[in-house]
């Protein structure tokens, strides 16, 4: 068992999509449990990646094919999992903040937390506050993440988190910044909750985050 698992989680970090998929598929076949298969397999292959990524090691159009590779692996295991009764880590919603159109950034925020086992709704690009307080009043995930690339856009982080803070309900929600302008002393400034500085950080923190809500 643990050798397939392996392979799978070798595939992935190589972008393999196609050799992924047929494993996932032989892993399945021969009975090991898909909760084992995405553990083991996907996610440990996605967190070797977040790991390179954070050293240098592995760039951006390395993370991009090995994230493919990983969702071609779970959509095969979606069902299965669903059926075992497995949940997703906890729930984040994504957007890069209002007048700023940039989303590399972003995508690569939504495919690490995705990686960390995290169900993510992407909001996409020119989101506003309203958008972000709707989108958190049908979903209700614990990590709200900002992104914003250009210096013009970033007060907009503060209008959100304000944003809740009318809403009332800013206790209840981990609000995540970064963006290449965007520091740690910035996020204090605007009252968010955590700054990371890149995408492997962001997903490793959003996920400590949620765990600690959780009381694990």
């Amino acid at each position: 068992m643990q050798e397939i698992l392996s392979n799978i989680s070798t595939a992935l970090q190589s972008g393999l999509a196609k050799p992924v998929k047929e494993q996932v598929e032989q892993a399945l076949a021969e009975g090991i449990p898909a909760k084992d298969i995405l553990e083991n397999g996907l996610l440990h292959g996605m967190d070797i990646i977040a790991v390179k990524f954070s050293n240098n090691e592995v760039y951006v159009p390395e993370v991009l094919i090995a994230a493919r590779a990983m969702n071609a692996g779970m959509a095969l295991l979606k069902p299965y999992l669903a059926e075992s009764g497995v949940q997703a880590v906890g729930k984040a919603i994504v957007g890069t903040v209002k007048g700023d159109l940039h989303d590399i950034g972003k995508n690569l925020v939504r495919m690490m937390l995705e990686g960390k086992g995290i169900e993510v709704v992407d909001l996409g690009v020119d989101v506003s506050p309203e958008m972000f307080i709707e989108a958190w009043r049908t979903e209700r995930p614990t990590i709200v993440a900002l992104s914003a690339l250009l210096t013009t856009t970033m007060g907009e982080m503060k209008n959100i988190v304000n944003a809740f803070i009318e809403e009332g309900v800013r206790k209840d929600v981990v609000i995540m910044v970064g963006g290449a302008p965007v520091t740690d002393s910035y996020r204090e400034s605007v009252g968010a909750d955590i700054y990371a500085s890149d995408a492997a950080t962001a997903a490793e923190a959003a996920k400590q985050a949620i765990l600690a809500r959780k009381g694990a």
